[in-house]
């Protein structure tokens, strides 16, 4: 690929806090429209370093660029738009899966389309009329689809994935895996995919396995 593609440039970041070392020193590159599967043991420090890529902590040392550019020297709600992050345990809020779903419309000062976002329901194995749904009586696996989805709604270059599909049964993780994989296709968006299941996201196109603090290095597959 060439080098104006180069969308996140992860170098040499690490976190520590209260004198223990959470994430050992990482870096890796990500470009337009690629899918990275970013696997390893717990306590690895996975979840802490797609928390700094999306900007939510500060890495104790080492920076990542965006398109070249510190992320600390930009606006968080602007690079939060285009770098945007899925929790494995989905934070929901207000009363119902609309109010979840408009945000991103809202944010954007646009007016929400309700047959757009009735469609995208459609896209991940859930019926139109849940849209006007309490979150309170939503499954987990339900919760973690709508959360998908409100990331979804106005597509970011680049989407972080924490386990987003622990809640659902087979036929949805592959669902939602074909789902986020026509968007790599399609749309060149760009991926970074927790998992510790290598044989789920048949997607992705290189593995990064993170090893706990004072283990081996980072390290890709030959």
């Amino acid at each position: 690929m060439s080098q104006t593609s180069l969308l996140l440039d992860v170098q040499d970041v690490s976190y520590v806090q209260d004198g223990t070392t959470l994430l050992a020193p990482v870096s890796l590159s990500l470009n337009r429209g690629e899918f990275i599967l970013l696997t390893g043991p717990s306590g690895s420090g996975k979840s802490t370093l797609l928390k700094i890529i999306a900007s939510l902590l500060d890495p104790s040392k080492g920076r990542v660029l965006y398109r070249d550019r510190a992320i600390d020297q930009l606006k968080p709600e602007i690079y939060r738009q285009q770098v945007s992050y899925c929790f494995q345990t989905p934070a929901l809020f207000g009363a119902t899966v609309y109010d979840n779903l408009a945000l991103p419309w809202q944010i954007r000062q646009k007016k929400v389309e309700r047959d757009v976002l009735r469609g995208w329901l459609g896209k991940v194995n859930l019926p139109a009329e849940m849209l006007e749904k309490n979150i309170e009586q939503l499954s987990g696996g339900e919760k973690q689809r709508v959360a998908l989805l409100r990331n979804l709604q106005w597509l970011p270059e680049v989407l972080l994935l924490d386990e987003i599909t622990s809640a659902l049964d087979e036929e949805n993780k592959q669902m939602v895996n074909q789902l986020i994989g026509g968007l790599v296709k399609e749309k060149g968006v760009a991926v970074i995919w927790i998992s510790h299941d290598t044989a789920e996201i048949t997607q992705a196109q290189r593995v990064v396995t993170l090893q706990p603090p004072g283990g081996k290095e980072p390290h890709e597959p030959a």
